[in-house]
């Protein structure tokens, strides 16, 4: 996969349905709550909404899904919670990477996998090796992933392959040091639970990305739910810095 331009570079081209959509899964420990149910079964029942989000962004023909599964900070949750996330996330993968590769989906994974235990590095290699070749919707899940951490990482993989650039770096530098670097940044991000905040998600790549914030939980969150989602983006002028009459114009010369 190539490297895609910037939005503060250039214009990018938008479509009714969004191209990238990123999302933030909130609510899963609400929903056990709510329910008389330990925090685990909201985080169980949360990999089910994953499925389903997959499949009907596949449906509609988005290109990227960006999932946030667990952040830098989620370390800071109990012990027993973070230990069953992990086990988690390694069965969902042991379980579904053979479905995503059936469907022609392309599974990527970002952050610092320095903090996983070896088996789970083992198995997102193997996930990530199966599925390189699809050339359907890419999913990445960001798992110990941080806005800062990724620019920063970015920053010193440049100045380690390019010392002699050290203080010429452009932008284009960075964008292409960037976990994501394979895809566009994202046209439409989403946030359930009803918290409005991005919580150190894509600092770089959410420049001028459409924000939702819904107070659907992340299981309740389905296909209904991403449907207004995506209607409230196609509600948007998406201006990159120009101004209405500019879009009325161009759109009038085409």
């Amino acid at each position: 996969m190539g490297f895609f331009s910037s939005s503060t570079q250039t214009i990018p081209i938008s479509g009714d349905i969004p191209n990238h959509v990123a999302v933030i899964m909130d609510g899963n420990g609400r929903w056990a709550r709510k329910r008389f149910l330990p925090r685990v079964a909201g985080h169980k029942r949360g990999v089910e909404t994953v499925r389903t989000l997959v499949k009907k962004c596949a449906e509609l023909n988005v290109k990227y899904l960006t999932l946030f599964a667990f952040s830098s900070e989620n370390w800071r949750r109990p012990e027993e919670e973070v230990s069953f996330l992990m086990g988690l996330f390694m069965d969902a993968l042991k379980r579904e990477v053979v479905k995503l590769h059936d469907n022609n989906i392309r599974l990527i994974l970002i952050g610092d996998s320095a903090k996983f235990g070896s088996g789970l590095i083992e198995q997102i290699r193997v996930a990530e090796q199966l599925t390189a070749n699809n050339t359907g919707l890419t999913l990445t899940i960001a798992a110990n992933y941080g806005g800062r951490w990724d620019i920063l990482q970015a920053v010193n993989k440049m100045q380690l392959a390019h010392p002699e650039k050290a203080g010429q770096f452009v932008e284009s530098d960075i964008a292409e040091a960037l976990s994501m670097h394979y895809a566009p940044e994202p046209d439409l991000f989403i946030r359930t639970g009803g918290e409005t905040r991005i919580s150190n998600f894509l600092l770089w790549q959410l420049a001028y990305t459409e924000f939702y914030f819904t107070d659907v939980l992340w299981p309740d969150f389905d296909d209904q739910a991403f449907l207004q989602a995506v209607q409230s983006y196609q509600q948007r002028e998406r201006r990159f810095g120009r101004t209405s009459e500019q879009l009325t114009s161009s759109s009038v010369d085409a």
